[in-house]
């Protein structure tokens, strides 16, 4: 099952999408796609319902974050062996944690603004973990049976703030639009095996990044459960799960976006994004 949210900002409606493609309207059958309508059994009822039945919306809307109120986002970096190379990090021998700030959070299509100073803002194409279920302590073996489902992230990345200015990463991390999500939460039964999911980026239409969740140091389900032994875990929040090789700041010399450029990225069975760059708006 695919489950968006559709509208203005801020007005967001959740849907599904159907056989056809079209997103039909779930307003009469839950509040949002976020908290507890994400656990297993609301997300049963959802599968049961007749697609066919519920409200058409209108062609063409927008579609928002496929995840409402997140409390959490958590991001893991340097979870590719080849990125981390290609960054000159060594291969962390832990999970390496980070926050982003839940206000970046936009539509898989929105637009990328830059932020005010901005001269390294960078792309990393990510797949994400939806959780559907607390999770505090959770056995590797048993952390997947606590995820609703998975999407696409952008977890864009302003390298000079997050590198160059002390402190944590998360501030180059966190600005307005910087973390696109969706177009679609697709559900974990949908998915099946996060471990084989094919992931790509294009600027301007040239192939930047080409990779496999096959390559991760540590899977998803190590990271769910490696993240709730240091935090609870709640249904809707999101893990970002580190980026493969072709970002910008491993080039050489590096290369950053800049307004008018084009962003594609897309995961295979999650979907795909396309955002244009935006200079600091004002």
């Amino acid at each position: 099952m695919k489950l968006v949210r559709f509208g203005a900002p801020g007005e967001e409606r959740p849907g599904l999408i159907d056989a056809h493609g079209a997103i039909r309207d779930l307003s009469g059958e839950i509040p949002d796609v976020s908290g507890p309508c994400l656990s297993a059994k609301s997300l049963t009822r959802l599968a049961t319902l007749d697609p066919e039945s519920l409200p058409k919306a209108p062609d063409g809307v927008r579609l928002g974050p496929c995840i409402g109120d997140v409390g959490h986002f958590i991001a893991v970096g340097l979870n590719y062996a080849d990125h981390a190379a290609e960054t000159g990090a060594a291969i962390p021998a832990e999970p390496i944690l980070f926050s982003k700030a839940p206000s970046c959070i936009v539509g898989a299509n929105d637009a990328i603004e830059l932020p005010k100073g901005s001269q390294k803002t960078d792309w990393e194409a990510e797949l994400a973990i939806v959780i559907g279920r607390r999770a505090s302590y959770v056995a590797a073996n048993e952390a997947l049976d606590y995820v609703a489902g998975y999407c696409v992230c952008n977890d864009v990345s302003e390298r000079e703030f997050q590198m160059e200015r002390g402190g944590q990463w998360m501030k180059g991390k966190s600005a307005p639009t910087f973390g696109p999500l969706g177009p679609w939460l697709v559900t974990a039964d949908e998915v099946g095996d996060p471990q084989e999911l094919g992931i790509f980026l294009d600027v301007n239409g040239e192939r930047m990044q080409t990779g496999s969740t096959r390559t991760m140091i540590f899977s998803c389900a190590q990271l769910v459960s490696y993240i709730s032994h240091f935090m609870i875990l709640e249904p809707g929040d999101v893990i970002t799960t580190g980026t493969p090789p072709g970002v910008g700041l491993g080039m050489k010399p590096p290369r950053y976006l800049k307004a008018g450029d084009v962003v594609r990225l897309g995961i295979e069975k999650l979907g795909e994004q396309q955002q244009v760059v935006r200079a600091f708006p004002g």
